[in-house]
């Protein structure tokens, strides 16, 4: 968790893909608890980083509370889903998920400039609002069904959807991924798939390495950093298809 913690850390997000990797195929975690237990460690892994932008200005609060209310109610329903999914499928659908979120994140590093640059209107109130529920309800859903933080999706959902620049959408996606991580977690809890003292021993090894890994960030070519990025959720997808 240590190692996990210094790459999350360096890369800024993919963590909880490789968590649940690790802890099933690594060390024989069944994949619901280590669901629940990603979801979990999340709060607090992100809880810093949401702080951090909110004092730098990169959240809008509005719309972070509004996606991630409606969020944390579909992950919530989300975490009821992935119960009655057998669990050599959801050891491939979440693989799949994280193959997908490989191919958003590229989508986002290489071509979200165009998208900034062409510049998206803000939708009017209740427009706003209505897009807000389905990026929130969408998200949500696949965070709680698959236990990932569902990072790239939320921020392509934010500046696309919802008009906010690439800056706003870094900053308010840490908010959003809080109540969505939370509601998840809480969901698994009350299944039955939550393992406290699993959490505590996965915090200790990320929370400590991601604050280490994180001095790295800015030390190293973009060109390998963005690379990163992308191949840590294809990584933990391919571990995942071993078990």
């Amino acid at each position: 968790m240590l190692l996990l913690g210094l790459l999350v850390g360096f890369i800024g997000a993919g963590g909880s893909g490789f968590i649940i990797a690790i802890l099933t195929v690594g060390f024989g975690v069944p994949i619901h608890t280590a669901l629940g237990t990603s979801l979990a460690a999340m709060v607090f892994t992100t809880l810093s980083g949401a702080y951090s932008h909110y004092r730098q200005g990169n959240i809008d609060l509005k719309t972070g509370l509004t996606v991630g209310v409606f969020g944390a109610i579909a992950s919530f329903w989300g975490s009821k889903i992935a119960v009655w999914i057998p669990v050599d499928s959801l050891h491939w659908l979440t693989a799949g998920m994280l193959f997908l979120s490989a191919v958003m994140l590229l989508f986002r590093l290489f071509i979200v400039n165009k998208i900034s640059d062409a510049g998206v209107t803000n939708p009017r109130r209740g427009v706003q609002l209505i897009r807000a529920v389905h990026v929130g309800g969408i998200t949500g859903i696949l965070s709680g069904t698959f236990g990932i933080g569902s990072a790239p999706f939320i921020q392509l959902g934010l500046m696309i959807t919802l008009g906010l620049s690439v800056q706003k959408s870094v900053g308010t996606t840490m908010l959003v991924i809080l109540p969505i991580a939370m509601a998840g977690g809480i969901g698994y809890y009350f299944e039955g798939y939550f393992d406290v003292v699993l959490l505590l021993q996965v915090l200790a090894g990320t929370m400590v390495g991601s604050y280490i890994g994180a001095k790295f960030t800015n030390n190293v070519p973009l060109p390998i950093l963005k690379s990163a990025m992308v191949l840590t959720p294809v990584m933990a997808g391919a571990i995942l298809l071993i078990k």
